[in-house]
């Protein structure tokens, strides 16, 4: 099964949380390796899709869409989260 990168969820991430988090960064919850979601390791191969850390493979999120309704399941992850923009 061939990896991608994060930019492959970008869409249903942007759908469910209403922002762009290919540019957040995660924090893997195993080995604590910070990361942009974009560099995570995506396989869409799976019931879902499903991000790895790069680093140790640990599983950061699934996403799985059902009748409509994306689920996300984040436990893989220590923290997620936007850099501040500056306001101008």
């Amino acid at each position: 099964m061939n990896a991608l990168d994060g930019n492959a969820i970008a869409g249903s991430l942007l759908d469910v949380f209403g922002a762009e988090m290919t540019t957040a960064t995660g924090v893997c919850g195993s080995c604590g390796t910070s990361a942009p979601v974009a560099e995570f390791e995506v396989y869409l191969r799976a019931p879902g899709a499903v991000a790895r850390c790069r680093s140790c493979r640990s599983v950061l999120m699934v996403l799985v869409t059902i009748r409509g309704l994306t689920c996300v399941d984040l436990r893989g992850l220590a923290a997620l989260g936007l850099a501040p923009t500056s306001g101008g």
